[in-house]
């Protein structure tokens, strides 16, 4: 029997819709700057090449949709920024996938949150170092249950929102990415072998902003379970 010198920590996970069983997380990767619109407004334009960033898999903060779930305001910002996202959760792993045979590799997908301590994230950027302080951060990425990609074959056309406090702060769509779901697991798989228990977030339409303590946030994407947290 395998003995520790200290506790394992436990297995991160999200429930599914329609099951009492739980995807296993693996790493979590994400794709910045994959909506034109939010490319401008961050002060770019084009279809740059995908370049992607990680979160740590502990980071998740599941929300499931019959509640709203507390999500703590982080240390060291005064800027704390919400992105929603389509995330997609890899069921069976490569390396170098195929753009044609991507899809397969899909289990299912979620709402999720990219949230981001702005400040610390542009201020690494000016000194040209990483910022995963800005990004990397403890209940940096809120995720909704998984749906099956069986339930959800038209997942491009869906559309995508966030609401803070009742009022929308940004909506799009899903046909809208730079660079698509199958064509972001190739890219990905390119520089990783990607593995089943990983998640994506794949991006976020325009109009992000910062919210404060007590801030509702209620994320949607058409046919996923939504997702309602407060900051606290």
């Amino acid at each position: 029997m395998t003995s520790y010198v200290i506790t394992p920590a436990p297995v991160v996970s999200v429930p599914i819709v329609g099951s009492d069983a739980l995807f296993p997380v693996h790493r979590i990767y994400c794709v910045g700057r994959n909506y034109a619109e939010h490319a401008q407004e961050m002060g770019h334009s084009g279809r740059e090449p995908p370049f992607f960033f990680m979160k740590p898999a502990d980071a998740v903060v599941v929300c499931l949709p019959d509640r709203i779930t507390g999500l703590p305001y982080p240390s060291l910002t005064t800027n704390l920024h919400h992105e929603i996202e389509l995330v997609v959760a890899i069921g069976q792993g490569g390396k170098n996938i195929p753009v044609d045979d991507a899809l397969r590799h899909i289990f299912g997908y979620a709402v999720g949150l990219d949230m981001t301590r702005r400040d610390l994230q542009n201020d690494m950027k000016k000194q040209g170092r990483p910022w995963c302080i800005g990004k990397g951060f403890d209940h940096s990425a809120p995720i909704g249950q998984i749906t099956p990609a069986s339930v959800v074959p038209d997942i491009a056309q869906a559309d995508i929102g966030l609401q803070v406090n009742g009022a929308p702060r940004q909506h799009g769509q899903i046909s809208q990415l730079i660079w698509n779901v199958a064509e972001t697991i190739a890219q990905l798989s390119a520089a990783w072998e990607l593995q089943a228990g990983d998640l994506i977030y794949t991006g976020t339409p325009a109009g992000v902003g910062a919210v404060v303590a007590n801030d509702v946030l209620h994320g949607s994407i058409t046919g996923l379970a939504p997702i309602t947290c407060q900051v606290v």
